[in-house]
């Protein structure tokens, strides 16, 4: 089965060891991702304006090119799943606004020698956005998924960490039925044999891009959320969000000078997990980025 695949920016250039992690579980249950073979940058952050396109014009231009390909796009990046589905859904209900959009794109030149005249018909959101573990439960089926499970991560104590991007506004993103308290990541864990650890913290923000302008802020956010997790006896936090992974897992160091007694948790991405759980090797499980390493919290359950 292959189904197109948006990776965007930080996936391509950064958080490699999520792509080929991701990737390599994706094979392993009968999935090819197959990588748009042209893509741009989503733009990072849905615009709160509405009173222009250009905001949306790149994040449009992905969205139709997977249409050729496809009735669905994947994508991994909160980030970017944010910025594809909020923009899919002002083409399919903002009638105003799509044919601007359309007809920007249809004069740009440059975009139609690129991609070789994509858009013979307007883009009205003819494609359906899903985040990766979205693909795992609706596609896959997690009941499926655990039959490819050769290791039971019986014993690991797992902290979902959701963020904000997956949920938030629920009208618009409808990731999860419950968005105060989401479950989909608890169902994930339940079907790999994990103890899934339940904490206050796991929808909140991590201090997201405030590390670039205010650092003190996020790292301060960022405490919060890993102390929750620790508090409650967790092993180890998953996420799927690579500015969530640096803000949790490498500003450790800030928050061990700044708190007397600070205990490290090793924060991974949710598809590593996955992987080791599919007896996926090393190669494609990399966790020299990590400023926690998680395998000596792995090897203490004998699953590495």
């Amino acid at each position: 089965m292959k189904i197109p695949y948006y990776p965007g920016c930080t996936l391509h250039e950064r958080a490699l060891d999520f792509d080929k992690a991701s990737r390599e579980c994706a094979n392993v249950l009968g999935v090819e991702l197959e990588e748009l073979p042209v893509w741009t940058c989503c733009g990072a952050v849905f615009p709160l304006t509405t009173d222009s396109v250009m905001e949306i014009l790149a994040a449009v231009r992905n969205l139709a090119y997977a249409s050729r390909m496809g009735d669905k796009v994947v994508t991994l990046c909160s980030f970017c799943y944010n910025v594809l589905k909020r923009t899919n859904k002002v083409m399919r209900e903002d009638g105003e606004r799509r044919e601007k959009v359309n007809l920007f794109l249809r004069a740009d030149t440059e975009t139609r020698d690129k991609i070789e005249s994509f858009l013979k018909e307007d883009y009205v959101g003819q494609v359906d956005v899903l985040h990766y573990i979205e693909m795992l439960r609706d596609v896959v089926g997690f009941d499926k998924m655990a039959k490819h499970v050769k290791t039971r991560l019986e014993g690991l104590r797992v902290a979902p960490y959701y963020g904000c991007m997956l949920l938030r506004p629920h009208g618009e993103m409808k990731f999860d039925e419950h968005p105060e308290q989401p479950t989909i990541f608890e169902d994930f864990l339940t079907a790999l044999g994990c103890d899934v650890v339940d904490f206050p913290m796991k929808t909140e923000c991590c201090g997201g891009f405030q590390i670039v302008r205010d650092e003190e802020t996020a790292i301060a956010c960022s405490q919060t959320v890993v102390a929750s997790a620790v508090k409650r006896d967790a092993d180890l936090i998953i996420t799927t969000c690579p500015l969530c992974l640096y803000n949790l897992d490498r500003k450790q160091k800030e928050m061990e000078k700044r708190v007397s007694g600070f205990r490290k948790i090793p924060v991974i991405y949710f598809t590593q997990l996955l992987g080791i759980a599919l007896g996926i090797d090393d190669e494609h499980l990399d966790f020299s980025d990590n400023y926690v390493d998680p395998r000596p919290a792995l090897a203490e359950k004998n699953l590495v």
